[in-house]
């Protein structure tokens, strides 16, 4: 056995009950199987400071059981709604088919991979750094506030306000139903997803959204470098007051209002609003197909 081996050599725990505080805290090269951090005992932060730790088939009941851990890898494990803010402060995360049920679930934590997971988790994936989701749907208000470098394909989303802040991300063939998405987003680009909610992306900065469908009211407002190609919208009225935008819409739009400056072009426009009480001069060209409307 050559030396590197002989480091990585797990111990193995099987079918146990850890319900004690701390119960594993610390704990380097641990395997769990069929494991349950459960009990009246009532222990929290069992697996606190640990690193290398592998469990499958687990199921966490109590409260901060990964604080602080690196080197974590999941899969087929169950935390609970009783387990509050499973994962803080960790590095090296991959789970593949778990759920995740307590509210804050993962937290400031960096290189994170999540698989065919499932989560329905208030607060969940606050400030996470380098992160990369696939086929997993999530329910959550405020997900993934203030996240950076997130890749995410197949991701199913639902809730309020998600994505506020996140920046140098991509997205694709995704499903969001999720009202106030991209606020204050920087550097982020959707491809060939769907976007359902009411205001899109206000005060975004360099969101590019390609081959997307967009529906709900007011969606786009205050934008700073905004570019939509070969987008379609659905509901959408009121788009786009005070930015900045190059778009280009597949269809028909309801209205477009104060955009501030660039292009809008559309198969069928059904209003452009300019208002006389407007905050900003408008130097946007409207274009709809076939005839068109310089503001």
């Amino acid at each position: 056995m050559s030396k590197d081996s002989q480091k990585d050599k797990y111990t193995r725990y099987d079918g146990l009950r850890f319900g004690e505080e701390r119960a594993l805290y610390g704990a380097r090269l641990v395997e769990l199987y069929d494991c349950r951090f459960e009990g009246e005992e009532d222990g929290e932060s069992a697996l606190k400071e640990s690193q290398k730790v592998r469990a499958t088939g687990c199921r966490f009941a109590l409260r901060y059981p990964l604080w602080h851990a690196d080197g974590v890898k999941l899969s087929s494990s169950e935390f609970t709604p009783d387990c509050r803010a499973a994962i803080w402060y960790a590095k090296d995360v991959r789970a593949s088919g778990c759920r995740f049920l307590g509210i804050k679930a993962l937290r400031e934590c960096s290189k994170v991979t999540l698989e065919s997971c499932d989560a329905a988790s208030p607060e969940f994936g606050w400030k996470l750094r380098h992160v990369k989701l696939s086929a997993t749907d999530i329910e959550s208000e405020y997900a993934f506030f203030e996240c950076r470098d997130v890749e995410a394909t197949e991701l199913n989303l639902r809730g309020k306000y998600s994505f506020q802040y996140v920046k140098d991300s991509e997205f694709r063939g995704c499903t969001f139903k999720t009202k106030d998405a991209f606020w204050h987003s920087k550097n982020v680009t959707v491809h060939g997803s769907v976007i359902d909610g009411e205001y899109l992306g206000w005060y975004s900065e360099n969101l590019t959204l390609i081959d997307c469908h967009i529906k709900g009211t007011q969606p786009l407002c205050y934008c700073k470098g905004l570019r939509l190609i070969n987008c379609t919208t659905e509901e959408c009225d009121l788009a786009f007051e005070y930015s900045d935008v190059d778009a280009g819409i597949s269809g028909e739009i309801l209205s477009v209002k104060n955009v501030r400056s660039g292009i809008v072009a559309a198969d069928r426009i059904g209003e452009t609003i300019i208002t006389a009480d407007s905050k900003v001069e408008s130097r946007a060209k409207i274009i709809e197909r076939g005839k068109d409307f310089q503001s």
